[in-house]
């Protein structure tokens, strides 16, 4: 048996844009120093440009904090009371590295329903795609949202 979801597929396609958001050495140094990433070039800008970059390299997963600044509509899923987030997926393209500006592009990837021993759950899924100022890829977040009865 399928089950048919209600909710609002006009969304399909359409996207959400935010940005640009200026990353900063001391905001790469601080992030880096709250998830205990010691590396030289994430942390040292002499270190990180005698590797060829043109300063600090930022964690991939440091565009999770943008992440949440594309405001997403409800999609007025017809399913369960309770919301919660499911998981989220950061895919690294390019370094993002000191003084770039990102922008954030994101969609309505898919809606499904998923029976397990604790009932049935819909997941939401949103991809956000991040661009550096020249236009590069630098990483696709997938964030997924479960709704329950």
């Amino acid at each position: 048996m399928v089950m048919e979801l209600e909710y609002d597929r006009s969304l399909y396609g359409k996207e959400h844009e935010a940005g640009p958001f200026e990353v900063t050495k001391e905001m790469i140094q601080a992030f880096s120093q709250s998830i205990g990433e010691t590396g030289a070039v994430f942390n040292d800008e002499s270190a990180a440009q005698t590797a060829g970059y043109r300063g600090v390299v930022a964690p991939p997963t440091l565009c999770t904090l943008y992440v949440r600044r594309v405001e997403l509509p409800d999609i007025n899923l017809n399913f369960g009371k309770t919301r919660f987030h499911a998981g989220q997926r950061v895919q690294s393209k390019a370094p993002i590295v000191a003084g770039d500006f990102l922008t954030a592009s994101s969609h309505l990837k898919e809606v499904y329903p998923k029976t397990g021993r604790s009932g049935t759950m819909v997941f939401i899924v949103w991809e956000t795609t991040f661009r550096n100022q020249d236009g590069v890829v630098v990483a696709d977040v997938q964030e997924s949202y479960a709704a329950r009865e």
